[in-house]
């Protein structure tokens, strides 16, 4: 049985943002905590006890305390349930976390040997001693089957695919440790259960709906799909910074060329969307823009929200 939580459904910054005091923000303080959102990530797990999270965002402290599923065993002095973080990019918000998970508890980091080798040179990340936490490379449309931390099968399968997007902000006009050709920057993932054959899709960072993704993910009973933004130029059009969506690797949720238009022919059982900006009105219940999301078959989830296929 296949069950995934939410930890987080925000794009870089959460909801509220530290420094924002934008609409979608000033709603989260002063409306409660159902509208508040921490950045980015979920967990996934084939027996409801060992779990892999993808990517590791700065509130990863935060939300492991938040998920009773993640908390350490009864009784152990020291333990986790987490037995592996497999990466999808190297924005900030993707792997800070790692950061947090520094205390020699056994896990392997999986990544694309892109993401790896900006992890490599950048000296802080030593923290996270190689004799207790590997890093696993993958490769684009290699399946793999992550392990639990003593090495036994997890019975689940892992198939990254390329999808378009770009390399992390922070390496613009710099040269990418990696090597600035080739896909990898920018992954999706599909996670299947091998008892079962239940699977589900990951995409929380895309920049364009291709028809060979079109095909990937039709079919699936759940995706997880980029939602940073309501229109492309959302963010200039509110005055909170210079940057199209396209061009921070994101597509919108709405136009024609957006995720609601594009999927809607697709035969998708349950379509949610992450990594959700907090300039993006579709976050506010009340709006028209999450009516309209949601008469489309999309959810906004917030966090601790378990599926279990």
């Amino acid at each position: 049985m296949l069950r995934v939580v939410v930890l987080g459904a925000a794009a870089g910054g959460g909801v509220p943002q530290w420094n924002c005091g934008c609409e979608g923000c000033r709603a989260a303080r002063n409306g409660g905590p159902e509208l508040q959102r921490t950045q980015a990530s979920v967990a996934f797990s084939g027996d409801g006890e060992n779990w892999f999270l993808i990517n590791a965002s700065p509130d990863l402290r935060q939300q492991l305390n938040a998920t009773p599923q993640l908390h350490p065993r009864a009784g152990a002095l020291r333990h986790t349930p987490i037995a592996g973080v497999i990466l999808t990019n190297s924005e900030v918000d993707a792997v800070a976390g790692l950061l947090s998970m520094r205390e020699s508890s056994p896990f392997t980091i999986y990544a694309h040997e892109k993401v790896l080798a900006i992890l490599a040179s950048n000296s802080i990340f030593n923290v996270l001693n190689e004799k207790h936490v590997r890093r696993q490379p993958i490769g684009i449309n290699e399946p793999f089957e992550p392990r639990l931390t003593d090495g036994a099968r997890s019975g689940l399968e892992v198939r990254p695919f390329a999808v378009p997007g770009k390399s992390a902000w922070y390496l613009e006009g710099k040269v990418h440790p990696g090597g600035q050709s080739g896909d990898g920057d920018t992954l999706g993932l599909k996670i299947t259960d091998k008892s079962t054959g239940k699977y589900f899709y990951f995409l929380a960072a895309c920049a364009e709906i291709t028809d060979a993704l079109k095909a990937e993910i039709d079919g699936a009973s759940l995706v997880f799909f980029d939602g940073t933004v309501w229109t492309d130029d959302e963010m200039i059009r509110r005055g909170l910074g210079h940057k199209t969506g396209k061009s921070m690797g994101h597509v919108a949720m709405s136009g024609d060329d957006g995720a609601i238009a594009r999927l809607a022919d697709l035969n998708i059982g349950r379509k949610l969307f992450l990594h959700i900006n907090n300039s993006n009105p579709a976050l506010l219940p009340a709006s028209a823009e999450r009516k309209t999301a949601e008469q489309a078959g999309w959810q906004i989830p917030a966090d601790g929200t378990e599926i279990v296929l």
